[in-house]
C-alpha cells in the first residue's frame, strides 16, 4: 500500500487537536491540496481516498449543519466547504465498506447541502442591503452547483434530491432569483437521469409538477415562465406517461400557456409543449368522446326518470304547497292582527294611565285648596298610607298569580296522578270480582303443646278479669227465657215459610190458568181434548214441563257464535231470559 499524503495526515492531526470553531477554517486547506494535483490523475484519486479514509469528508459534512453566522469565516466558508465536499465525493472509489458510502454517507451529504441552501435562501430573502443580497445569492449558487456536481457524479442521488423535503421547500418560493436557480437544478436532475420522475413516489411527482404549473399561473415574469416551460417540455419529451398526467391533471394548462405566455420570447419551446399536449388530447379524444356519449345517455335516462317521478308527485306537491302557503298566510294575518291589538291595547292603557294621572293631580290640587294649611301634613300622610296599601295589594296579587302559574304544572300532575290511581283501583276491583273464590282451606289443628299454652292464657285472663257472679236460680230463669224465645221464633218462621209457599203456589196456578185461557181456542173450535186440558190439573203441568225441556235442548244446540256473551256462565245453567217465558207460568204442585 502507498503511503498517505503527508499534507492530509498533518491536516487530520490539526483538526483532531483543534477547537470546534476553528475546524471550518482548517478544512479550507483541503481546497489547496486538491488543486495541487491535476484532475483525473492517479495522485488526485489518491488524495480523495486519503481525505475520506481520515474522515475529513465527514468533518466537512457535519460542519455544514452548524450556524456559520457565529463562526469564523461566516457563510462564505460554508459555501467553500460545500464545494470541497462535492469534489471529494465525485470520482471517489471506496473499496472498503462501499455500502456505507453509497447508502448512508452520500444521502446525508445531499441532505446537509440542501439544508445549507435553505439557510442561505432564507437569509438572502431577509437581507436588506444590495451588497449583502449579492453575497448570499453567490453563496447559494455555489451550494447548488456543488449539489449538481455531486448527483452528476452519482446518478442514483438524483431521486434522493427530488424526494428530499428541503429540495421541495427550496423550490416552493416566490423569490425570482432563487426560484430560477432551483429550476436550473431540477433541469440538471432531469438531464442527468431522464427516468427519475418515474422512480419517485406519486406525491413527490405531483408536488413538483404542481409547483411548476403554479409558477406559470401566478407570475408574469418571462424568466420564470421560460424556465418553467422548458422544464415541462423536458418532462413531456422524456416520458409519454407524464404527458397524459399533465393533460389529465391540469385541464386548463393549454389555455394558460397559449393566452398568457405567447409572445414572451420563448415561443419555440412553448409551441413544442402545446403540440405535445394537443397530440395527447387528440389520441385520447376518441375514448373521451365515447365516454362522453355514454355519460350523456346515462344522464338522459336519469333525468327522464327524475322528471317522471316529479310529475307523479306534482299534484300532491301543489296541494302541500298550497296548504303550507295558506297556513303561513293565516299565521301572518293572525300575527299582524295580534300585533295591532297589542298596540291598540298598549295605546289605550297609556291613555288611561295619563288620564288617571291627570285626574289624580287635579283632585290633589282641589283638595289642597280646600284643606286648611295645618291639615295638609296629616292629609299627605293618609294619602301615603293609602298609596302604600294599594301598592302592597297589587304586589300581593301579582305574586299570588305568579305562584299560581308556577304551580299549575304541579297541579296538573297531581290531578293526573289522582285520575290514574282512580282508574287503577277500579281495574283492580273489577279483576278481584271476576277472580273465582279460592277453595276453603281448613285451618291446621293445634298441637297438644299449643292447646295447653292457649288454655293457660285463657285461665290467666279469667283470673285477671273475673266475670260478674250469677246465682243458679238466675241462670235457670235466663235459660228458660231464651228457650221460650227460640221456640217462638222457630214456630213463627215455620208458619211464615208455609204462607210464602202457599202464596207462590197460588201465583203459579193463577199464571198457568191465565196463559191457558189466553192460548185457548174459540168456542166454535173447541174439542173434547181441549176440555180435558181445562178439567185436569196434571195435563198443563206436563205440557209446560215438555216445553221447558225442549227449550233447554234448543239452547244446548245453539252455535258457538250465539254464546259469545256467555263465556263466564256455567255449562249447566240456562239464561233466565230464555226460560222465563216458559217456566214463569209453570204450575208447581202443592196442597191448596
Amino acid at each position: 500500500l502507498a503511503a498517505a499524503d503527508p499534507r492530509v495526515l498533518a491536516l487530520a492531526a490539526q483538526v483532531t487537536e483543534s477547537r470546534e470553531q476553528d475546524i471550518p477554517l482548517l478544512l479550507l486547506k483541503l481546497k489547496g491540496i486538491l488543486n495541487s494535483a491535476s484532475l483525473g490523475c492517479e495522485e488526485y484519486k489518491k488524495i480523495k481516498q486519503d481525505i475520506y479514509d481520515y474522515d475529513l469528508t465527514q468533518y466537512c459534512m457535519l460542519v455544514l449543519r452548524q450556524d456559520h453566522s457565529r463562526l469564523l469565516g461566516g457563510w462564505a466558508t460554508a459555501a467553500q466547504l460545500a464545494e470541497i465536499l462535492s469534489h471529494c465525493c465525485v470520482g471517489l472509489e471506496v473499496k472498503e465498506d462501499p455500502e456505507e458510502f453509497y447508502k448512508k454517507f452520500l444521502p446525508s451529504a445531499i441532505d446537509n447541502l440542501l439544508f445549507l441552501g435553505r439557510r442561505l435562501q432564507a437569509r438572502f430573502i431577509r437581507a436588506m442591503k444590495d451588497e449583502e443580497k449579492q453575497d448570499f445569492l453567490h453563496w447559494f449558487q455555489t451550494v447548488t452547483d456543488a449539489i449538481c456536481w455531486l448527483f452528476g457524479g452519482h446518478i442514483q442521488l438524483a431521486a434522493c434530491v427530488l424526494q428530499n423535503d428541503h429540495f421541495l421547500q427550496l423550490l416552493i418560493t416566490d423569490d425570482v432569483e432563487t426560484a430560477i436557480i432551483m429550476m436550473s437544478v431540477l433541469h440538471s436532475i432531469l438531464r442527468v437521469n431522464s427516468s427519475v420522475l418515474l422512480q419517485v413516489d406519486e406525491e413527490t411527482l405531483h408536488s413538483v409538477l404542481d409547483e411548476l404549473v403554479y409558477k406559470l399561473s401566478s407570475t408574469t415574469n418571462p424568466v420564470i415562465g421560460n424556465a418553467a416551460t422548458k422544464l415541462l417540455l423536458l418532462v413531456a419529451k422524456l416520458c409519454k406517461q407524464l404527458v397524459k398526467l399533465l393533460t389529465a391533471r391540469y385541464k386548463g394548462l393549454k389555455g394558460l400557456l397559449s393566452k398568457q405566455w405567447t409572445g414572451k420570447g420563448f415561443d419555440r419551446d412553448l409551441f413544442q409543449l402545446l403540440d405535445l399536449l394537443y397530440l395527447e388530447q387528440s389520441n385520447g379524444k376518441g375514448e373521451m368522446q365515447r365516454q362522453h356519449q355514454a355519460a350523456c345517455v346515462i344522464q338522459a335516462m336519469w333525468k327522464g326518470f327524475q322528471t317522471r317521478k316529479r310529475l307523479k308527485k306534482l299534484p300532491q306537491a301543489v296541494t302541500t304547497l298550497q296548504r303550507s302557503f295558506r297556513a303561513k298566510r293565516e299565521q301572518e294575518l293572525q300575527h299582524l292582527k295580534k300585533q295591532k291589538e297589542d298596540e291598540a291595547l298598549k295605546l289605550q292603557m297609556q291613555l288611561q294611565r295619563q288620564r288617571a294621572m291627570r285626574l289624580f293631580h287635579e283632585r290633589q290640587l282641589a283638595l289642597l285648596e280646600i284643606i286648611h294649611a295645618s291639615q295638609v301634613n296629616k292629609y299627605m300622610e293618609e294619602m301615603e298610607g293609602k298609596s302604600a296599601l294599594t301598592i302592597q295589594r297589587f304586589w300581593r296579587g301579582y305574586r299570588a298569580r305568579r305562584n299560581f302559574h308556577q304551580q299549575r304544572q304541579s297541579l296538573k300532575e297531581y290531578k293526573a296522578a289522582v285520575i290514574i290511581q282512580r282508574a287503577a283501583l277500579k281495574f283492580l276491583e273489577k279483576r278481584r270480582r271476576r277472580r273465582p273464590l279460592s277453595p276453603w282451606i281448613d285451618p291446621k289443628g293445634l298441637t297438644d303443646e299449643q292447646r295447653l299454652a292457649l288454655q293457660q292464657k285463657v285461665d290467666d285472663y279469667i283470673k285477671l278479669h273475673p266475670a260478674s257472679q250469677m246465682s243458679e236460680e238466675m241462670s235457670k230463669e235466663l235459660h228458660m227465657q231464651a228457650q221460650e224465645k227460640l221456640a217462638q221464633f222457630l214456630l213463627r218462621s215455620r208458619l211464615d215459610q208455609r204462607a210464602a209457599q202457599r202464596r207462590e203456589t197460588l201465583l203459579a196456578q193463577v199464571n198457568t190458568d191465565v196463559e191457558l185461557l189466553m192460548n185457548a181456542p174459540g168456542l166454535a173450535e173447541t174439542t173434547e181434548k181441549d176440555l180435558d186440558v181445562f178439567m185436569s190439573r196434571s195435563i198443563p203441568v206436563a205440557t209446560k214441563a215438555r216445553q221447558s225441556h225442549n227449550t233447554m235442548l234448543k239452547y244446548t244446540r245453539w252455535p258457538w257464535w250465539k254464546k259469545l256473551g256467555d263465556e263466564f256462565v256455567e255449562d249447566d245453567v240456562i239464561p233466565d231470559d230464555a226460560l222465563n217465558a216458559e217456566l214463569g207460568t209453570l204450575f208447581i204442585g202443592g196442597r191448596k
